[in-house]
């Protein structure tokens, strides 16, 4: 007969944050009478779509075993390009946004590939030198857009719901089928499960790893963009602190630090996790410090409820 531990692990494993977002969301029903509005929820997933974008991209390079830590400070520059360059032609600044986020992401990919050098330590250098870029570019001065048609998009619906949470939904179930149901997406595990069974099997490390880091830059830029439409401006700190929340979206959805392991609809749901508590808490007006204290010490515990649960069987060496 099976353990419970055995039942549990089996599907605790699967996707545990789900159980955790409906949880907070019944909580939050009760605990606030505006919660299930339907404004609410909307404003729940316009909040949440610019962090879910990257998390999107974010899910791929960390199933490879490796992170990006410049996803904050490309949305930054991609938000001041889209804005900046406005008055030259619109749709120009837009591809230039978008285009900066693919070649910073490819020169990321490209540095880690040819270097060996560990992708924290190439992406922590990016995200510094590209928020220096910013400030050179802007001189540590807001733009505000003044295309009426680019500012109101961010804020425009289509029927009853938000532009901005229909593209992140859409975005989700691309790249949900993308990891799924496509050679990319069984390579994407394989190289982060076992990089030298991978190699001998016949997969490009270098370039494998290089197309995951250019599709988390496309979507920090991405996010970049749609959030100076939103705002209908762009400043220089636009995107500070953006990687580790994106970071901790992805791991709250079961993606593992290590590699091998993770999943979109994981990651939505770590994305859906934050945006509900933040918004949750703020509606009974709970200070945001402490969204960050309880958010941590969640992360913390999910770690080692994870390790518990998909423990092996056999004993573990302990030190």
């Amino acid at each position: 007969m099976t353990s419970i531990k055995g039942f549990f692990r089996g599907r605790t494993k699967i996707q545990p944050i789900w159980v955790f977002v409906i949880a907070i969301f019944i909580f939050f029903s009760f605990m606030s009478e505006y919660f299930l509005s339907f404004g609410n929820i909307s404003n729940i997933l316009v909040q949440t779509s610019t962090i879910g974008l990257i998390a999107l991209g974010m899910t791929f390079v960390m199933i490879n075993g490796n992170i990006d830590l410049s996803v904050g400070a490309i949305l930054g520059l991609a938000a001041s390009l889209a804005v900046g360059l406005q008055e030259i032609s619109m749709p120009l600044a837009i591809l230039a946004a978008l285009g900066s986020g693919v070649l910073l992401g490819a020169l990321n990919g490209f540095v880690v590939w040819k270097t060996g050098v560990n992708a924290f330590i190439v992406t922590l250098g990016a995200m510094l030198g590209v928020r220096g870029l910013i400030f050179l570019y802007t001189g540590e001065q807001s733009f505000y857009a003044m295309n009426f048609a680019f500012a109101d998009f961010g804020t425009s619906t289509i029927g009853p719901l938000p532009v901005l949470a229909i593209i992140f939904l859409i975005c989700t179930l691309i790249m949900h089928l993308v990891l799924t149901r496509t050679g990319h997406g069984r390579n994407t595990f394989a190289v982060g499960g076992n990089p030298e069974a991978s190699i001998d099997a016949g997969i490009r490390l270098g370039r494998h790893m290089m197309i995951n880091f250019i599709i988390v830059g496309f979507f920090a830029a991405l996010a970049g963009v749609l959030l100076a439409s939103q705002m209908g401006a762009a400043t220089p700190n636009l995107g500070r602190d953006y990687e580790l929340w994106v970071i901790t979206a992805v791991v709250l959805g079961g993606t593992k630090l290590t590699g091998g392991y993770g999943s979109i609809v994981g990651t939505l749901g770590g994305v859906l996790a934050i945006g509900i508590l933040r918004n949750g808490m703020n509606l009974m007006q709970v200070p945001a410090f402490y969204v960050l204290v309880i958010l941590g010490a969640i992360l913390i515990s999910v770690l080692i409820i994870d390790k518990k649960l998909n423990a092996p069987s056999t004993k573990e060496v302990r030190i």
